[in-house]
């Protein structure tokens, strides 16, 4: 056979490009550990102990759904419909204010303005928890500095209700909306608003037959990360509102610590399951959302 016919040859790793190829997996080990230790266990034995039930009268433990059924109705039930709603409302919220904001950041052809609002949306999209609470009582609580300046106790505003607990959420969610849209903003190319502009498309058009169509699935992630995160959220209503907005995370805190019954321990797992359940919802959503929003603007 000639030598140009001949097959050819098959390229040969080197011994250590082979030994490496089969030693890459166990560096992924630590991270399953960490998985198991840290979220594995918990999650077992939370799931575990809600379907617990212990008998008030000879404290013994047997398998069985009440701990889930009574955390499913009644004044739990509230509970886990006000968080909904407070979640809800104030994700579409936060989605649409910051996603005008981070629009009016990437207009600006200023880029100190930009680094300024950047900066700024990074650090109160971490200020939460007790510290905003005790912020808002300070200025727009019963003897608040906005408050007393204002006079909002005329117009029956009440810092201590839904309403205020909806305005101190986005206090930090808007921020944190602004940091994740900014990217997908970004993504926007110019040469695609150069092209539908020069087929005669105004910019109304632009954006709703491309921009927004393009934006939709981040749009949508960010609103399920908003969902998520005020969902999860527990110092700042508590310390507002306490128990007076009925909230699935402060009927945890309550029923652990035994503030209203004791020995509801398992109750409040069941609580807690359930919202584990929500936020695996929120996750399977989002992920999706995520990739098709990465393969537009990558």
């Amino acid at each position: 056979m000639p030598a140009s016919s001949a097959p050819p040859a098959t390229p040969i790793l080197p011994r250590a490009y082979r030994r490496l190829r089969r030693m890459r997996w166990p560096a992924v080990v630590p991270f399953f550990a960490f998985l198991a230790v840290c979220f594995g266990i918990p999650a077992g034995t939370l799931a575990y102990q809600a379907f617990m039930v212990v008998d008030p009268a000879t404290g013994e433990s047997s398998p069985g759904f009440d701990n889930v059924g009574t955390a499913l109705s009644g004044a739990y039930a509230t509970g886990l419909l006000g968080s909904v709603r407070l979640s809800l409302l104030t994700a579409v919220l936060a989605t649409v204010l910051g996603a005008v904001i981070a629009q009016a950041v990437v207009n600006s052809r200023r880029s100190a303005l930009r680094k300024a609002i950047v900066s700024a949306s990074g650090v109160f999209a971490n200020f939460s928890g007790a510290p905003l609470a005790f912020a808002f009582i300070a200025t727009l609580g019963t003897t608040g500095t906005v408050t007393r300046l204002l006079d909002l106790s005329r117009t029956g505003f009440s810092l201590y209700t839904f309403t205020g607990l909806v305005l101190a959420y986005l206090y930090f969610m808007v921020p944190l909306m602004v940091v994740t849209i900014l990217p997908a903003l970004d993504g926007i190319r110019t040469q695609w608003r150069e092209a539908a502009a020069s087929c005669g498309a105004t910019r109304g058009q632009f954006w709703r037959h491309v921009g927004l169509p393009v934006l939709t699935p981040s749009l949508l992630g960010g609103a399920v990360l908003m969902f998520g995160t005020a969902f999860a959220s527990h110092a700042t209503a508590a310390v507002m509102t306490g128990s007076s907005v009925p909230l699935i995370t402060i009927q945890i805190a309550n029923a652990l610590s035994g503030n209203v019954l004791v020995g509801q321990e398992n109750l409040a797992l069941a609580m807690s399951l359930n919202m584990v359940v929500i936020a695996l919802l929120v996750i399977a959503v989002q992920i999706p959302l995520q990739r098709r929003s990465n393969r537009w603007l990558a």
